[in-house]
């Protein structure tokens, strides 16, 4: 017979630098589930593992636990199961147009994605702004979407890794959610319960980004591929730039509208195109469905511009509620703030700089994200026509178009955009998005 399992203990050994082994990082998650461990104690756990962090056979075994501690889904179907994750960022609508690119090239793609964050856009929030969709099917309703449209995005269910969601809510309040090993633990074991075949990583740096320093993005983004490779999940990284947003809108209905546009070859714009394919040809080689990256490069590209992605992206909003003719009547399905105004720039020159954050959080200012988690959001409001770095500006070429419900909130938005960049007489250096990569070839 065990030991009585004893919390306190176990903190207080990690408090002073003991390492912990699988066994009691396993019972202490599970006592967190079943109410065995005190908030107090979580906070504690969290705040230990702040300042003294884990091992590497420590992160592998607190990810492992909280992804027991609820279902794990497993898959039979005729290809595999791949996914993408991306730590945020604004204008990052990769995912919409990702997903189904993917699944057009033979794999399925079960995608557990969040609400926006701060500064940062969500891709539920996203996918809400179309009318009738389902961010939260029945687990029956994800696999028969998945299977028929190969591609499902959805929001953690109640069932997967709930440890997450207990120690999540305690980091928010404790000041731990920088944390590089929870960090790691939240995300991988939402994948691993997702019971996916591969992963890619999508770890942004930049003003734009959770972490601004690029040595910071690289070290979680490190810890990420050790961590799921060691817990069974092949998984691979890109460390992007977001010093300037991916995709020239901002904004939940608009950034849904842009992804649909990019997918139907109305507007592609060489960034965003970049990140999608490179992160496509990653997940397609790390399923086995191509040999090399540059063959899964030509891959994602045929699909995107051959309309199989959009007929898949068709396909996956109608299976989870939303309309049938999304994409050929795209105006009335999505929301359209009644306020459109330009955003002239201060004087003519080159953009030299851009405050990405300050971008994003004007689009919350707008009612497009939250400042509290009980907060609704306004889908049509946000930013359009955004010009990135090395864009000639003057004040007739706006630095972009703000959707507002008011012209004294569109006055608001303007004021924030015209300080949130900075224009010089001569153009910047070229930026490159994708700055390294980790993972095995």
């Amino acid at each position: 017979m065990s030991a009585p399992f004893l919390p306190q203990e176990l903190i207080r050994r990690k408090r002073d630098g003991a390492r912990l082994d699988a066994e009691e990082i396993g019972r202490f998650v599970a006592g967190l589930v079943a109410g065995r461990v005190s908030e107090a104690q979580a906070a504690a756990f969290a705040m230990t593992v702040f300042f003294n962090g884990l091992t590497l056979e420590e992160r592998v075994a607190l990810t492992k636990a909280m992804v027991r501690s609820g279902e794990v889904l497993s898959w039979d179907l005729p290809g595999p199961v791949l996914d993408k994750h991306s730590t945020g960022g604004v204008g990052d609508n990769v995912s919409l147009i990702l997903a189904p690119a993917v699944a057009a090239c033979g794999a399925y793609v079960p995608m557990i994605s969040g609400r926006g964050l701060g500064h940062t856009g969500g891709t539920l929030d996203k996918l809400e702004a179309i009318q009738g969709y389902s961010a939260k099917p029945d687990i029956s309703l994800l696999r028969r979407v998945v299977r028929e449209a190969g591609c499902a995005i959805i929001g953690q269910t109640e069932n997967l890794a709930p440890a997450d969601k207990i120690l999540y809510a305690v980091r928010d309040v404790t000041a731990t959610v920088e944390s590089i090993d929870l960090i790691t633990s939240s995300i991988l074991s939402k994948k691993l319960a997702a019971g996916l075949a591969g992963l890619v990583l999508d770890v942004k740096w930049g003003s734009g980004a959770f972490m601004a320093d690029r040595e910071d993005a690289g070290r979680l983004a490190e810890c990420l591929v050790e961590v799921a490779n060691g817990a069974g999940l092949p998984t691979t990284a890109l460390l992007t730039d977001m010093n300037e947003p991916l995709a020239s809108s901002a904004g939940n209905a608009l950034e849904t509208r842009h992804a649909i546009e990019h997918l139907l070859g109305t507007r592609r714009e060489p960034r965003l195109s970049e990140v999608v394919i490179a992160l496509g040809a990653e997940m397609l080689v790390t399923g086995g469905l191509t040999p090399d990256l540059e063959s899964g490069r030509r891959q994602i590209t045929a699909a995107i511009e051959s309309g199989r992605a959009v007929e898949r992206f068709a396909r996956m909003v109608a299976g989870l509620g939303g309309p049938s003719d999304l994409i050929e009547r795209v105006d009335m399905h999505l929301a359209r703030a009644p306020v459109t105004r330009p955003v002239p720039a201060n004087r003519q020159g080159y953009v030299a700089a851009i405050d990405t954050r300050a971008l994003g959080l004007a689009v919350v200012a707008l009612g497009g994200g939250r400042t509290r988690s009980q907060d609704g959001i306004d889908p049509a409001v946000g930013l359009t026509h955004l010009a990135g770095l090395g864009s000639e500006v003057s004040p007739d070429a706006p630095l972009a178009l703000v959707h507002a419900r008011s012209a004294e909130a569109a006055a608001a938005a303007a004021a924030s955009l015209r300080a949130a960049y900075i224009v010089e007489v001569e153009p910047p250096p070229r930026h490159i998005i994708i700055t390294s990569r980790l993972g095995q070839p």
